[in-house]
C-alpha cells in the first residue's frame, strides 16, 4: 500500500486562514461593519490588493468568518461544558453556566457569533443571511443535545433564545448590572429545567 504523504498548507492557504481568523474575531468584536477589507488585510499582515486572490467578494469573507467564528466558539463552549461536567454538573447546567458566564459578556470577540450578530443578521445580503441561519440552527442543536432527558425538544429554541437574548442585554448593561442579569437568567433556566439539580 502506498503511503499517504502529509502535505503542509501552501503559503496561499496559510494566508487565507490568517485572513479568516482575523475576520472571525473582528466580526464578533465590531459586527458586520467592523469587517472592512483594508483593515482585515492589514491586521493579517497582507496587502489590500491581495484580497481578491482569496475571496470573490466581501460577503464571501463574511460567510467564512461566521463559519470560523462558529467553529471556534463551539469548541470553546464545548470545552467549558466538559470541564463542568467532569466536576459533577449536569450537561444542561454546565451549558447554561458556561454560556452565561461573566467572561462571555466581557469578551464578545471570543464568544458566540449568534449573540454578537443576531440584531444585524436580517439586514445582510442573501448569502450572509443564509449562513447566519445555519449558525442559529447549529447553536439550537447544540443546546437541544444538552437538554435533560424527557424535555420537549422544542425547548431547544426557547432556551437558545433566552440565553442569546440575556447575553446581548447583559453586554448592553455591562458591569454589575450585566453580571446580575446573567446570574438571574442562569438560576431561572436551571431551576426550570432541573429544579432539584446543580443548586
Amino acid at each position: 500500500m502506498m503511503a499517504i504523504m502529509k502535505t503542509h498548507p501552501s503559503r496561499k492557504e496559510q494566508s487565507h486562514e490568517r485572513i479568516v481568523d482575523v475576520a472571525a474575531r473582528a466580526i464578533r468584536r465590531a459586527g458586520y461593519r467592523g469587517v472592512g477589507v483594508a483593515d482585515i488585510m492589514k491586521e493579517a499582515g497582507l496587502t489590500h490588493g491581495g484580497f481578491y486572490a482569496h475571496f470573490a467578494s466581501r460577503d464571501a469573507l463574511l460567510v467564512e468568518a461566521m463559519q470560523q467564528a462558529g467553529r471556534d466558539s463551539q469548541i470553546t463552549l464545548s470545552q467549558a461544558v466538559e470541564r463542568r461536567v467532569a466536576k459533577g454538573h449536569s450537561r444542561f447546567a454546565a451549558l447554561v453556566q458556561a454560556y452565561l458566564h461573566d467572561m462571555h459578556m466581557e469578551r464578545p470577540e471570543q464568544g458566540c457569533v449568534v449573540a454578537a450578530l443576531a440584531s444585524e443578521m436580517t439586514r445582510q445580503d442573501d448569502a450572509v443571511r443564509d449562513e447566519a441561519r445555519r449558525r442559529v440552527a447549529s447553536l439550537v442543536e447544540f443546546v437541544r443535545a444538552a437538554l435533560p432527558a424527557g424535555t420537549d425538544p422544542d425547548q431547544g429554541e426557547v432556551v437558545t433564545a433566552t440565553m442569546v437574548g440575556a447575553l446581548q442585554l447583559a453586554r448592553t448593561l455591562g458591569g454589575a448590572a450585566g453580571r446580575a442579569l446573567l446570574a438571574q437568567t442562569r438560576e431561572a433556566l436551571i431551576h426550570k429545567h432541573q429544579p432539584s439539580l446543580d443548586h
